[in-house]
């Protein structure tokens, strides 16, 4: 078992139908105040699960592509919103196929570097799918969309990928999982809206030369019928064999007070990085 994962009590908030109408600026919301109160130890550690519907996270360096508001009004024709997110990273879907996972540590007891935040995740990722725990790896995927070197894949193809936030002594490390539907056509999407946003100009920044068939869904890697909600059920299952007590609960109100100035803080980043260009 990973170290990090063997906590005295977990903290579950599943939000994988409560957010799907909502902006996932909400979701980032929610883990800065997550990430507030763990590091603070004003609560315990928190796992939390989300999923909205027909967005695409744009990255800091999405947004400074030469042609972006034409890339985000071709998303919008496709019936994709647009936001930016406060993690690092590139452009990533979000769709009800796709779980993103939450973990929230704290640093109070001890520092937790860049990696082991990283391969805390990929542990639970693996608890989670042992039919396929031999054979996921964990490496950049040329080709991929928000490459990084904790790109998780089967045989050469990715379907999920690993960001991270520290704030205030917290840590959220935060996963998407492409469950259901089709990898590709996901990945074909984002590769249109680059084409679109950069044209043939010259950038600084290297954006990814997507390539849609290196990516794909669990369902279609493990050749099995998975979805969200039973994925969240094997978390619930997996969270009550590594802790003797979970609690499951959403914010009182003075972390709601919390939670409104985070919300805040997010939405006027995103009009103002939206309205840049």
């Amino acid at each position: 078992m990973h170290p990090l994962l063997q906590q005295n009590t977990w903290r579950f908030i599943d939000q994988s139908i409560t957010m799907k109408g909502k902006t996932p600026l909400e979701s980032f919301a929610m883990d800065d105040t997550l990430c507030e109160l763990v590091g603070q130890t004003r609560s315990s550690s928190t796992i939390r699960t989300w999923v909205h519907d027909h967005t695409v996270v744009l990255g800091i360096q999405d947004h400074r592509l030469p042609y972006v508001q034409e890339g985000i009004e071709f998303l919008n024709s496709r019936n994709y919103q647009a936001i930016v997110r406060n993690s690092g990273g590139l452009a990533v879907v979000l769709d009800s196929g796709v779980l993103n996972i939450s973990i929230i540590l704290s640093e109070q007891k001890g520092s937790i570097n860049i990696n082991e935040g990283y391969e805390v995740m990929v542990y639970l990722i693996k608890l989670l799918f042992p039919e396929a725990c031999d054979k996921i790896e964990a490496y950049e995927i040329i080709g991929s969309y928000c490459p990084g070197s904790y790109d998780l894949s089967i045989g050469g193809r990715k379907f999920a990928g690993i960001s991270q936030r520290r704030l205030r002594q917290g840590i959220a490390v935060q996963i998407y999982l492409c469950i259901e539907g089709s990898g590709s056509e996901r990945a074909k999407l984002v590769k249109d809206f680059y084409t679109v946003s950069k044209k043939e100009e010259e950038t600084k920044f290297v954006y990814p030369n997507i390539q849609p068939e290196v990516m794909a869904s669990l369902s279609e890697l493990l050749n099995i019928p998975l979805t969200v909600q039973e994925t969240v059920f094997r978390l619930q299952a997996v969270l009550n064999r590594i802790s003797d007590r979970n609690t499951v609960q959403l914010f009182n109100e003075t972390e709601l007070e919390l939670y409104t100035f985070y919300l805040n803080r997010v939405l006027e980043r995103n009009e103002k990085m939206l309205n840049k260009k």
